[in-house]
């Protein structure tokens, strides 16, 4: 099956490690009078510009995750796999006030989200990261469910949280991403999962 390449979609590579949120990221071009302290913003792109936007982004050496899913496509009977992003229309960029205003330059940006709550955003994307990672088949959750709050207690998935909620008759963990009201799911049994209280 002819895979399409995958460009880096998290730089650098170490942004969402479990070491420090804090990664010193700062653009090659900052002057000294801009606050150089970088923070998560959510830039919502202009349709399908995504990938261009983060192909910019790590041109520019400026700190970004985009979460990217392979999908599997039939096209004149072969089998292409490409990789589309999760969360539609969204880039999330770790940077200064600099790099949000070239997020803005590149004329793919429709607005710039400020979030808040800097490290839930980090934990949620870390979890996502690692679920992407895991490769088990993922289900795209664009709207967040009610359900009992749990751990994984072992396994590939094991200390990550989420949401369990049912799907056609099989339980399912919904890691979200808070800040957006999405997430993804995957299919896990009830016996690998703990309460969190």
């Amino acid at each position: 099956m002819p895979i399409l390449p995958n460009f880096p979609n998290l730089f650098p590579e170490h942004l969402l490690s479990d070491d420090d949120m804090d990664v010193g990221i700062r653009s090659p071009l900052e002057p000294p009078s801009v606050d150089l302290s970088p923070l998560w913003q959510v830039l919502y792109t202009k349709t399908q510009q995504e990938k261009t936007l983060a192909r910019q982004l790590l041109a520019r050496e400026i700190a970004f995750y985009l979460p990217l899913i392979p999908k599997d496509h039939l096209i004149r009977g072969k089998r292409i796999r490409s990789y589309l992003p999760l969360f539609s229309g969204y880039v999330f960029l770790f940077g200064t006030e600099r790099d949000r205003l070239f997020a803005l330059k590149t004329n793919r940006v429709v607005t710039v989200l400020p979030v808040a709550d800097q490290e839930e955003l980090w934990n949620d994307l870390r979890q996502i990261k690692r679920l992407i990672y895991s490769g088990h088949a993922l289900t795209m959750e664009k709207r967040l469910a009610p359900g009992q709050r749990v751990r994984v207690r072992h396994g590939p998935l094991e200390n990550l949280e989420g949401t369990v909620i049912t799907r056609r008759g099989d339980s399912r963990l919904l890691v979200a991403v808070n800040f957006l009201q999405r997430g993804a799911s995957v299919t896990i049994d009830d016996f690998v999962l703990e309460p969190i209280d």
